[in-house]
């Protein structure tokens, strides 16, 4: 990845970085920080790396679990795999381990998982040795989710995702589904690989757990804090917020709110951050 954007509140103590495939076979390189399809937002806090003590949680340990992962989608997977682990990483799930042998997952610094996945199918790109990390797609993020009805509702109708494909495993006790804005390229046709798309969104639902009244999954930003929130760039950043006020979302802040009056956040049905930002292209004014 590149660094697309970094901005700096030395008063608030905190840096944020923006990062995203950016060569000329990205999807969305070139284009200004508010107006791509898939990034990576990584906050620093001011000292925790003088910290010995200092540890974010992954979103995938009890009784802390919420957010699972990010996804990047590679050309040839087992040579990218291989490049990732001769580079001294480590990995929760590689290629070879378990039934899954079409997907693997790397660890990064923080022990956060970052799930790889093929662009090709797996016969296709087993002998090869080469790797263009210029041909790789920031896919998706992975959130759990309690009632998938309610989610899929609130994704769907109140922040205006397509729902791109549906993976059951009733054997394993649980549904993914995969959301997206569906641009210049539509929804994908049924069976379609959605391995090209960048930006999309994961939502793992455990059958059962919508029915116990305690069920509750952590949503990052509460103690141990990890995972914040996942963000979406709008056209016309006030008229979006009054639409959704007119749908009476649940807000964690609003334009109107504190200090910073270009950026709201709404919550979904599981109390997860979505931040909500103008697209820069329609505006042509910088947010910050």
């Amino acid at each position: 990845m590149s660094l697309i954007k970094k901005l700096e509140f030395p008063e608030a103590k905190f840096d944020l970085y923006f990062l995203g495939y950016d060569s000329p076979k990205a999807v969305s390189g070139g284009n200004n920080v508010w107006d791509r399809e898939g990034l990576i937002e990584l906050t620093h806090n001011y000292g925790t790396e003088n910290d010995p003590e200092y540890k974010v949680n992954n979103g995938n340990v009890e009784p802390h679990r919420g957010f699972g992962h990010t996804c990047i989608s590679v050309d040839n997977i087992q040579a990218a795999c291989k490049r990732i682990e001769e580079a001294g990483y480590k990995f929760q799930k590689k290629l070879t381990d378990g039934r899954m042998r079409h997907i693997a997952f790397a660890l990064d610094p923080d022990g956060y998982w970052v799930e790889i996945i093929g662009q090709k199918p797996l016969q296709e790109t087993e002998n090869v040795k080469e790797t263009d990390v210029e041909t790789y797609r920031m896919n998706h993020t992975m959130i759990r989710v309690k009632d998938a009805e309610k989610s899929l509702k609130f994704y769907q109708e109140v922040l205006g995702m397509s729902l791109f494909r549906t993976h059951e495993a009733p054997a394993a006790g649980f549904n993914l589904y995969f959301l997206g804005y569906p641009g210049e390229k539509g929804v994908p046709a049924e069976g379609q690989s959605t391995a090209d798309r960048e930006g999309l969104l994961e939502l793992t639902w455990n059958y059962g757990t919508e029915k116990d009244e305690n069920f509750k999954y952590h949503d990052g930003n509460s103690q141990p804090q990890g995972f914040g929130h996942i963000c979406i760039s709008v056209d016309n950043l006030e008229a979006a917020c009054a639409r959704l006020e007119s749908l009476n979302v649940n807000w964690k802040k609003r334009l109107t709110d504190g200090r910073m009056k270009n950026v709201a956040f709404v919550l979904d049905p599981d109390g997860y951050w979505v931040e909500i930002v103008q697209n820069e292209r329609f505006t042509g004014k910088p947010n910050f």
